[in-house]
């Protein structure tokens, strides 16, 4: 029987040292066990880079045996998770890769015993920005999951944290990576198409609103001291299932991460739509909420045919759907229109269908479409995805922490991202139907919606404050 590593997590402990991390970055005792702050090591070419895991969920648990583990140049040398039955579980299945001491319920203290070199925050949505900010502030470098943040203000603190402590980061935006996104958004700048006009992404579903139910008992390995950090920085509520197995269903968690869900599915397709238009860096800078947000489904039915120049590409069992829907039209500087209208029937579910004065390329993950065709029939096999997806991104990560280089999806362009999706469910939530509204991208505030700017930010529960900069 596998002796479980004693290293309890409480709540008063948490607090405790998440105040002290609270204060100034030269008070953190506890959280600089290795590298002095902002001051890095890079591994060296030839070295392996140490990397703990935080959040052992299903994000995890897909991606480490075929998409983390295999990486060259990586080891995986600790876990952690809020939940000993899930740390116990997860050495299970990988037997063999991991001691008993190597699963910690505290991931502050894994850091400080193991000194990886990275981690790789896969928590809940409502639970990153906390982690991924000790990490680092410990010395850490980052990849991150999408969304990489639960609002506008808390991504950009993760971006000013990684630049003050100078951390490689990588945002799970794996598209950016792959030899085929990377060809297709080449051939966009480079004016295979022409001039751009327009962008078609679809109309993603957003995250539905909780009503509390009635307290349900809590699961193995589950209390309330473990449920009170678990939910982290939002609104405590009484144990449910649905909320703990099921939170990127509902908005106290995540901007909509459902499957077609605006963080779930949008995060990927609106990173494309910033990836081919090179808008890494900035964002919209009007919107237009062309109907009422009403319930809707997702439109995904299976009866309908793509036509000829469609990726027809039925990803990951996509389902129909519900939630809050709304389609609508965003600008750039640059007067490219952003039209977020494609149901889940039809279009590039992760992706987006770059229209110019000479043709359109529809670009789809694993698979492109164009019009005219010829445009799209004869990729370089250098550019053929012929791997994993996650593989290429985290080798990039690795790279980019030996190498000190930026990473292809650096917490910036994620941060752009992650904005666009936010931008949808706060525009949904807030705009007047058919009546333009300013967004500014460099202050990144709405420039004639009070209601939205009130939206940008929320309000953070006692003892799950950010760490301080300064």
């Amino acid at each position: 029987m596998m002796k479980k590593h004693q290293n309890p997590i409480s709540r008063r402990n948490f607090l405790k040292t998440a105040a002290a991390a609270t204060t100034t970055a030269s008070s953190l005792p506890l959280l600089i066990p290795r590298h002095v702050l902002g001051d890095t090591t890079h591994p060296g070419a030839n070295d392996t880079v140490k990397v703990a895991l935080i959040g052992l969920g299903g994000r995890c648990t897909g991606i480490y045996p075929h998409e983390v583990k295999p990486v060259a140049g990586l080891k995986v040398v600790a876990v952690s998770d809020l939940m000993q039955p899930r740390i116990d579980s997860f050495m299970k299945r990988y037997n063999g890769d991991f001691k008993p001491e190597q699963g910690y319920t505290d991931f502050r203290k894994m850091i400080e015993k193991e000194k990886p070199d990275g981690i790789m925050a896969e928590t809940a949505t409502h639970q990153r920005a906390l982690a991924a900010a000790i990490a680092m502030q410990m010395g850490c470098h980052l990849y991150i999951e999408k969304p990489m943040a639960l609002t506008i203000a808390e991504g950009r603190y993760l971006v000013n944290t990684a630049r003050k402590y100078n951390r490689v980061t990588q945002v799970g935006t794996q598209q950016r990576s792959l030899p085929l996104c990377q060809w297709a958004c080449r051939q966009v700048q480079n004016g295979a198409i022409g001039k751009v006009k327009v962008v078609e992404a679809p109309n993603f579903v957003g995250p539905n609103i909780w009503t509390d139910q009635p307290v349900q008992p809590y699961p193995t390995g589950m209390n309330d001291e473990i449920w009170d950090l678990w939910t982290n920085q939002a609104v405590l509520r009484p144990y449910h299932s649905q909320l703990h197995l099921n939170w990127s269903n509902w908005w106290d968690y995540d901007a909509g991460g459902l499957c077609f869900g605006v963080s779930g599915w949008g995060t990927h397709s609106y990173d494309q739509v910033n990836m081919a238009l090179e808008m890494n860096e900035t964002g919209p800078v009007e919107i237009l909420l062309e109907e009422p947000c009403t319930i809707q489904d997702s439109g995904k039915f299976v009866t309908r045919k793509p036509t000829d120049d469609e990726t027809g590409a039925a990803y990951y069992g996509m389902a129909k759907v519900k939630g809050p829907r709304a389609k609508m039209k965003m600008w750039f500087a640059n007067g490219v229109e952003l039209r977020l209208n494609l149901d889940g029937d039809r279009g590039p579910g992760l992706g987006c269908i770059v229209t110019g004065e000479k043709g359109k390329i529809e670009i789809n993950r694993h698979k492109l479409s164009s019009n005219p065709k010829e445009l799209t029939a004869n990729i370089p096999e250098e550019f053929k995805n012929k791997r994993p997806e996650t593989v290429y991104h985290v080798e990039n990560w690795i790279d980019g922490i030996k190498t000190g280089k930026k990473c292809n999806a650096d917490i910036e362009y994620g941060q752009r991202s992650t904005t666009l999706c936010e931008l949808v469910n706060i525009v949904r939530a807030t705009a007047p139907v058919g009546e333009k509204v300013g967004w500014d991208p460099i202050k990144e505030r709405f420039t004639n919606n009070n209601k939205g700017n009130e939206m940008l930010a929320r309000p953070r529960r006692k003892g799950y404050e950010l760490p301080e900069l300064s």
